[in-house]
């Protein structure tokens, strides 16, 4: 069951990847980020009602206040990056070092991934970098690229630490922190979250698609190794490239098709030695 819940974070935050990239083609990235977390504390604290709780206890929330400044440190580093740099350096350089960062605080914490997995997640990192394009343009990046790889590692690694008596909370105060966060930002230019209804509504559910991959990442890292989890929930940027291809009848490259059947290949790998 771990497994298919890490995968399906990696569904999720695949699909807001894709969808929020077009949104913020179209409206200020600043908005879209802001009014996606808003749309995701919504979302997080519907499921916190709603999902079993046996006691909330107050370690639990700071952990997940600490993971929501991950992620709001994270969506405002990339974007940034993605403004002036290459995607193609941005993006990986975040997956991939956010990813290894990860996996080296879990092993810390006294994570022991078997031969098998760790064959996966070795081979996780290139199958990344492949499938993003990694370094096929010049384009600068590299430094917030690297901010918003820490802001991805200390997301997914603090929520970890969350225990399961808390049930969803944690990832409700994520989203307050992830809010306070990106605020003075928001209210240093608050005539860019005036967008039209229909792009605003769509960025609510482009965060509550996030707040959901946190979820499911929560559950899946209660259930299995956290490097392991980390991994197969950080395989998410294969999902756009999919989409694109079949939706805008984009062109995969030579180096994306090797990544794509590579990140298939630790897959399996990760689900069979977790």
């Amino acid at each position: 069951m771990g497994p298919l819940l890490a995968l399906a974070s990696a569904v999720c935050y695949g699909i807001v990847d894709f969808t929020g990239g077009l949104l913020s083609r179209r409206a200020h990235f600043a908005a879209v980020t802001f009014l996606g977390q808003l749309g995701g504390l919504a979302l997080a604290t519907a499921a916190a009602l709603l999902f079993p709780t046996a006691a909330v206890r107050h370690v639990d929330l700071l952990w997940g206040a600490l993971s929501g400044v991950g992620s709001g440190a994270a969506m405002h580093f990339l974007n940034r990056g993605l403004s002036h740099g290459a995607m193609s350096v941005v993006v990986p350089v975040s997956a991939v070092t956010g990813v290894a960062l990860s996996v080296v605080c879990g092993v810390v914490l006294g994570d022991r991934p078997t031969a098998v997995a760790w064959l996966g997640i070795v081979l996780s990192a290139p199958a990344l970098w492949m499938v993003c394009g990694g370094g096929t343009d010049g384009g600068g990046g590299v430094p917030d690229g690297l901010l918003a790889s820490a802001g991805v590692a200390l997301q997914y690694i603090a929520l970890a630490q969350a225990g399961a008596s808390s049930g969803l909370w944690p990832v409700a105060a994520g989203r307050v922190a992830a809010v306070l966060v990106l605020l003075p930002a928001a209210a240093r230019h608050p005539r860019r979250l005036l967008l039209p209804p229909v792009h605003g509504v769509q960025a609510l559910l482009v965060g509550a698609g996030a707040a959901l991959g946190l979820i499911l990442y929560l559950l899946a890292a209660q259930r299995q190794l956290l490097a392991v989890a980390v991994v197969l929930a950080s395989l998410y940027p294969a999902l756009p490239v999919i989409l694109g291809v079949a939706l805008l009848h984009e062109r995969l490259s030579p180096k994306q098709m090797v990544g794509l059947m590579a990140a298939g290949v630790a897959t399996v790998l990760l689900s069979l030695g977790r």
